[in-house]
């Protein structure tokens, strides 16, 4: 109720690394397996734990059958096992208990830190860091190239660490506590030679650098030099703009122990690796990357035809007794391969789910960093130069179509890099849908299908990047009222473009949200609106059915914006009818308090002034009709309040209850004074 605040991105739990169907009251012979694979843990032989370990892993990424394993103590099982004799049986257990951890969530990782799995993880941490430049590898080869063992544990423990960190603040403060720190950065300098390890610190480093003040200490410079090493990496691949943009990630959430005089040059650097991630075209590179992949796929079916005829070549001067068994290709290979990732020969794939990644968590990080909570008075000045403001009004416009070129409203550092690097304009590219092709591509390729979930999401954080730039820049800095128009006609498209309104949550959220803070800076400079009564009004409509309580108090404070404009021009009484209509059918009807408070604050503010408005209010009755549900709403509070919502929820319906009372007494008045 009222102005729209920014969303602040928190880092959610990484989603199952595999399939992971939630069935409920259903027995399958994986469940039944559990305890004769957890006996198997104990058993002399190395071969037979490591087997009951990879087991376990995949059986763990099935939901259903997890209950199954907490039950019998999983995490007691395999937590020794961190530390068995066998470095093989090291690895699968650390990624057995990295699934359990990633699809069992914030209950079973709180489960893990109680059943103590920290103790066994740290220390193989750390033993882990002490031998990392031992090389050991072993004669055992995968994918052509001999294994590290010392580094593959690694990455299962670093993944183990990140998931139970970003669930449980118990196993932070013993990241804290033992000195993590220093391990995990050790695994960093493998960057240049294992960047998929590289991969797995960064995005650790990023979980547990958000909101911890109590490990900012522990950053000496030695460790932000290891941070600025790869900051300053000048490979290209996808997997290392991925690289890049978490240890940017890392450096903003570090950005306190940064001396004042490096602060410019070091968010400069953050937003030009931000940049680089966010100037690659997604769609495009689906494209190219699928394109690559068959013709890799093609050469190796020539190359294995050429092999087989020369194998059949042989075979016909060998005797009956020489002919050998043939091993189906690639099946040691799968039965050794315990990773939950994607599989080894899928690199075109793996390179764009980087990208994608990249560019989302880009732009989360910049939401944040336009929604930076209690900024230092040293760090952050208020933006009053008139020069920089100059500077704002010669960079404002997209070369070509007039769309806005804003800075964030923080410190003057941070102003000029954002410029400078040009984001804003690359985060209006990221709010446009997905390639056609590209989505077509992946709706026919099973395995590629994941990434337009990835696409969406890219499109869905770049539009909240948009309304936190919104909410914290002028319309003098987004390039004027003509600029303010073009986007509200952008934003507008995206959600009439098609036939059928949109109805995926997560984009209705994001686009009503920014719609919301545009017509918000419009209505407050009086600019007029590029949207029609009936399309807001089918906006609305639609919007209100959202099960997503955040969409419908988007619709209907967009409805209450756009109508309280509408009160002042003429002739818009029939118009404020259907307004008037729709808002207190929401009022009285919503369940939920939130959206029917939102409702009212809507009423008032288009039926606060106005002839129109006053016509309109008198023939849909809307005094009576208020003095009617007054005492309605307040039981509602009494009753659901409590215990439903949160304290400034609550205090914002307190306010709403107040100024219904007000407003009925306004609207009394008027009834007396009749003009």
């Amino acid at each position: 109720m009222g102005k729209s605040r920014a969303r602040l991105f928190r880092r959610a739990p990484r989603a199952p690394a595999g399939p992971a169907e939630q069935l409920h009251g259903q027995r399958g012979p994986e469940e039944e397996a559990a305890a004769e694979l957890l006996e198997k843990l104990q058993h002399p032989s190395a071969e037979v734990r490591e087997y009951a370990c990879a087991s376990i892993s995949q059986l763990l990424q099935q939901k259903h059958v997890i209950p199954a394993f907490v039950q019998r103590d999983v995490v007691r099982c395999l937590g020794p096992l961190l530390m068995d004799h066998s470095l093989a049986v090291r690895e699968t257990a650390a990624g057995a208990l990295r699934n359990l951890s990633a699809c069992g969530g914030f209950d079973v990782c709180d489960d893990m830190v109680t059943n103590d799995i920290m103790t066994p993880l740290v220390a193989l941490l750390k033993e882990c860091s002490t031998g990392l430049d031992a090389n050991q590898l072993s004669p055992k080869k995968c994918g052509g190239m001999n294994k590290n063992y010392i580094e593959d544990i690694a990455n299962e423990a670093i993944n183990l660490l990140w998931n139970i960190c970003e669930c449980n603040n118990t196993a932070l403060c013993i990241f804290n506590k033992e000195g993590c720190l220093e391990a995990v950065l050790h695994y960093m300098k493998k960057f240049a030679t294992n960047v998929d390890l590289a991969i797995s610190v960064a995005n650790c480093l990023q979980a547990v650098t958000e909101d911890n003040p109590d490990l900012l200490s522990s950053f000496n410079a030695s460790a932000q030099q290891i941070l600025e090493t790869v900051m300053l990496c000048p490979e290209s691949t996808m997997k290392h703009i991925l690289l890049r943009t978490l240890i940017a990630g890392t450096v903003w959430n570090i950005k306190d122990t940064i001396p004042p005089g490096s602060l410019g040059s070091t968010v400069n650097a953050i937003l030009k690796i931000f940049s680089e991630s966010l100037a690659i075209d997604a769609g495009e590179t689906i494209i190219s990357m699928n394109e690559a992949e068959k013709n890799r796929l093609k050469l190796a079916v020539e190359a294995e035809t050429e092999e087989n005829m020369s194998d059949t070549t042989e075979n016909c001067v060998l005797g009956e007794d020489d002919t050998m068994e043939e091993i189906p290709k690639g099946k040691l290979e799968r039965e050794n391969d315990v990773s939950d990732l994607l599989p080894t020969d899928k690199w075109e794939l793996k390179e764009v789910t980087a990208l994608l990644m990249a560019q989302q968590t880009a732009l989360e990080i910049i939401v944040n960093m336009c929604c930076s909570e209690d900024p230092s008075d040293d760090e952050w000045d208020e933006l009053s130069s008139s020069d920089e403001s100059d500077l704002f009004m010669e960079n404002s416009y997209n070369e070509g179509s007039g769309l806005l070129l804003s800075p964030l409203c923080l410190s003057d550092e941070v102003n000029s890099a954002f410029l400078n690097n040009l984001i804003p304009k690359k985060i209006l590219e990221k709010t446009a849908f997905p390639n056609s092709v590209a989505l077509d591509i992946c709706m026919h390729n099973p395995s590629w299908k994941p990434l337009i979930k990835k696409l969406n999401a890219v499109q869905c954080r770049a539009l909240t990047c948009l309304q936190s730039i919104l909410l914290v820049s002028d319309v003098d800095c987004l390039g004027g009222a003509s600029a303010v128009q073009s986007l509200a006609q952008h934003l507008s498209q995206l959600i009439f473009s098609k036939s059928e309104l949109p109805t995926d949550t997560e984009f209705l959220e994001a686009v009503t949200s920014a719609l919301r803070a545009l017509l918000q800076t419009m209505a407050s400079k009086n600019i007029s609106q590029c949207m029609t009564p009936e399309q807001l009004l089918a906006l609305c409509e639609a919007g209100i059915q959202s099960s997503n309580a955040s969409v419908r108090v988007n619709v209907v404070s967009i409805l209450g914006i756009s109508g309280s404009v509408l009160a002042k021009e003429q002739n818009t009484a029939e118009t404020l009818k259907m307004i008037g209509k729709f808002l207190l059918e929401v009022a009285m009807k919503e369940s939920s308090l939130v959206v029917a408070g939102e409702a009212l604050d809507a009423l008032f503010d288009v039926f606060a002034d106005g002839k129109e408005a006053e016509e309109a209010a008198l023939q849909i009755k809307l005094l009576p009709t208020l003095k009617e549900f007054q005492p309605v709403f307040r039981m509602r509070m009494r009753k659901e309040g409590k215990g439903q919502y949160s304290t400034d929820q609550l205090c914002v319906l307190d306010n709403v209850k107040m100024n219904l009372r007000r407003f009925i007494a306004y609207q009394e008045t008027l009834g007396k004074n009749p003009t």
